[in-house]
C-alpha cells in the first residue's frame, strides 16, 4: 500500500496521469476564459479567423481532435473553436518549468513521452472519455513547415484504438505567421468529417493524412 501511494504521488507530480475528477468546473472555466475569450479576441482581431466545417463536429465526445501543427498558437486555437473543452498532451520537459507547469495543469494538459506511448497516457485518455471533455493532439508531434505534412507519430491512432474513438481531422493554415497589428494576419481552420473507429492503425494514419491534405492543400512528405 505504501509503495502504491508513493507511485501515485510520483505520477501526480510528473503530471503523466490525470483522473476524470481533475477535469472539473474550475479547469473548464479557466480554459474558457483563456482560450474562448482571451485568445479568441486575438484570433478575431489580429488574424481575422475563419472556421469552416463546424457541422462536422459530433455532438458526443466519442472522438479525438487531431490537427496539423504549425505554431504554438495551435493548441489554444483548437481549444477556442471546439464546442467542448479540449485537453492536450504536452511534452514532459515543459512541466519542468514552474510557471508553465502551473499554466498547463490548469488548462488540463498532461505530460507525455513523445517517443513512447506509456500506460499513464493510455489511462489518462480513458479518463478523459469519462468526462465531457475531449482529447486533442497533433499527430506530427512537433511544429512543421507550412505546406508539408510529415513527422507523423502513430500514437494518435493507438489512442483512438484503445479508447474506441473516431478521429476528427482539423486543418490549420496561417498560425505560423506571427502578427501583432490588427487585421494583418489570416488564420483559416477547416474541420473535416470524422474518421470512424478502426483498429487498423496504418489505415487510420493514411485516412488522417488524406483528410489534412484536402483540408489544407498541404502535401504529405514521407521521411
Amino acid at each position: 500500500m505504501v509503495l502504491t501511494n508513493k507511485k501515485r504521488k510520483k505520477e501526480r507530480r510528473s503530471y503523466c496521469k490525470r483522473e476524470a475528477s481533475e477535469y472539473n468546473f474550475f479547469r473548464k472555466m479557466f480554459l474558457f476564459l483563456v482560450t474562448k475569450i482571451g485568445y479568441m479576441i486575438r484570433f478575431k482581431i489580429v488574424y481575422r479567423l475563419k472556421v469552416y466545417g463546424k457541422k462536422n463536429i459530433p455532438k458526443d465526445n466519442n472522438y479525438i481532435v487531431a490537427a496539423n501543427h504549425l505554431s504554438t498558437l495551435d493548441p489554444p486555437l483548437v481549444a477556442a473553436i471546439m464546442p467542448r473543452s479540449v485537453c492536450f498532451m504536452a511534452k514532459q520537459e515543459l512541466f519542468n518549468i514552474k510557471f508553465l507547469r502551473w499554466w498547463l495543469d490548469w488548462l488540463g494538459a498532461f505530460a507525455v513521452n513523445r517517443e513512447h506511448l506509456g500506460a499513464s497516457t493510455i489511462k489518462t485518455a480513458k479518463s478523459i472519455k469519462q468526462t465531457d471533455w475531449v482529447l486533442g493532439l497533433f499527430p506530427q508531434g512537433t511544429r512543421c513547415e507550412p505546406g508539408e505534412i510529415k513527422d507523423i507519430n502513430k500514437g494518435f491512432a493507438s489512442l483512438a484504438k484503445v479508447t474506441k474513438c473516431g478521429i476528427l481531422p482539423v486543418g490549420i493554415i496561417g498560425t505560423n505567421e506571427v502578427k501583432r497589428i490588427p487585421f494583418t494576419g489570416k488564420i483559416v481552420v477547416k474541420i473535416g468529417n470524422v474518421i470512424p473507429y478502426n483498429d487498423n492503425l496504418d489505415l487510420v494514419v493514411e485516412q488522417w493524412v488524406k483528410a489534412i491534405e484536402e483540408l489544407t492543400g498541404f502535401k504529405y512528405v514521407q521521411n
